[in-house]
């Protein structure tokens, strides 16, 4: 036997020895930074995100934290009740008025530092070679170096996943607005829901059974176009109000040679987490409730990095 046909009998025989080696995971980078509202869920979010990569063996982590040290914002200016005087309502209106000045110097400094620790987080070089991006309850103005490279990013091919608040981001660039396909508007008190399931096949509802519903903190969407998207879950009538009409929950589509993914749900900790004090009154939601919401955003993230079956196709919502 000659070199040749020797090497080719022993890679033979080591392709019939060896297991088929299985796909390597993806790669997910979950950035959680608000200059918004914080959701105190958002430790809660990134645990499960790695616990979820780690049990499926979809994908790994790796995060963009928030920085440290964001100021406490003052919040509304003082209103006058019965017991004030005029005096102690001036005091009080004083004392806000410096808290809120503290409050712009100090936000103003800080927000430098974001624009800083995004620059070497978020530099298109550095995150180039991620599958995808998750935007676990993000908030407000990120202060990408290149906001407008990250979304022609996702259209080359990699997967956007966003969750409750991720809608509530970057406002003022519509460049993100239109690639998510829809924004944050407003909201009103927690309330249990039950969604109707728009595609029942796909992989981010395929888990939810019939009847689910759950507790939550419902967002009101607006710049959102059903022609544009593939509707997943959404409400007949106002969550609060029960006023006719269309509200949107969840979503996915097609962007240039990417995925978008989004979810309304998970403002809450026993939304993502069917241990979060378990067996306490805290709880609104079972924990049969989280594992469901845990098993949609898988369904949701798999689809979007192309690992799950699922139609994209817009317009699926009449």
């Amino acid at each position: 036997m000659n070199l040749t046909n020797l090497l080719r009998s022993s890679l033979l025989v080591l392709g019939l020895a060896l297991p088929a080696m299985a796909a390597a995971p993806k790669k997910l980078l979950v950035v959680t930074v608000t200059t918004g509202f914080r959701h105190s869920s958002i430790e809660t979010a990134e645990k499960v995100l790695k616990e979820l990569g780690e049990k499926s063996g979809a994908w790994t982590v790796d995060y963009v934290h928030q920085p440290g040290g964001q100021p406490k914002n003052p919040g509304r200016p003082p209103e006058k009740k019965p017991q004030d005087s005029d005096e102690s309502f001036k005091a009080k209106q004083e004392a806000y008025s410096k808290a809120l000045a503290d409050y712009n110097a100090a936000n103003k400094v800080w927000n430098d530092q974001v624009k800083a620790y995004m620059a070497e987080k978020m530099a298109i070089e550095k995150i180039k070679d991620y599958d995808g991006f998750v935007f676990a309850n993000t908030t407000g103005d990120l202060q990408f170096p290149d906001r407008e490279g990250f979304v022609e990013l996702i259209k080359g091919g990699k997967a956007m996943v966003a969750m409750h608040s991720g809608s509530d981001t970057y406002h003022p660039f519509r460049g993100y607005v239109d690639m998510l396909g829809g924004e944050f508007e407003t909201h009103k008190a927690q309330v249990e829901v039950q969604p109707i399931l728009h595609d029942p096949a796909h992989a981010a509802t395929r888990p939810i059974p019939t009847g689910f519903k759950v507790f939550d903190e419902i967002y009101i969407i607006k710049s959102y176009e059903k022609s544009q998207v593939h509707a997943l879950m959404g409400l007949d009538a106002h969550p609060n109000d029960k006023t006719p009409g269309y509200f949107p929950m969840s979503w996915c589509k097609e962007f240039g040679k990417g995925r978008v993914f989004y979810t309304s749900l998970g403002h809450r900790e026993d939304v993502w987490d069917p241990t979060w004090r378990e067996g306490t009154p805290d709880r609104k939601n079972s924990p049969e409730i989280a594992k469901t919401y845990q098993e949609h955003i898988l369904g949701g993230i798999q689809w979007a990095l192309k690992l799950a079956e699922g139609d994209g196709t817009p317009g699926n919502l009449k």
